[in-house]
């Protein structure tokens, strides 16, 4: 049996409406996160009340989750980048500790 080493990174979900999701990303990009995960058309319920998760008109007017894993030292730069967009309009961001086996599949190269 092969024995793993868990590596401690960083996970980052960031919650906005559909029509931010490619500012987030490019953001993403250029701190060098080496991949993001999008969950389109998210429910749920925070500071702005109910958010329906079906599409009213296109995926640019429902929730979406961009979430990444990246290590310690990306995380203020992604902060930095992110407050203009929380200080114009809603949204969520969530900072927690992970571990992963594949350390290098996160380390930008």
């Amino acid at each position: 049996m092969i024995s793993l080493t868990l590596h401690t990174m960083k996970e980052i979900k960031i919650v906005v409406q559909g029509e931010h999701v490619k500012f987030v990303t490019d953001l993403l990009d250029r701190v060098g996160a080496t991949g993001y995960t999008i969950i389109n058309s998210v429910s749920g319920k925070g500071h702005h009340g109910f958010h329906e998760g079906h599409l009213l008109f296109n995926d640019t007017s429902s929730q979406v989750i961009v979430f990444t894993v990246v290590p310690e030292e990306r995380v203020e730069p992604i902060l930095a980048g992110l407050g203009p967009l929380f200080n114009k309009h809603s949204g969520a961001m969530f900072v927690t500790d992970v571990a992963v086996s594949r350390r290098d599949h996160f380390l930008a190269k």
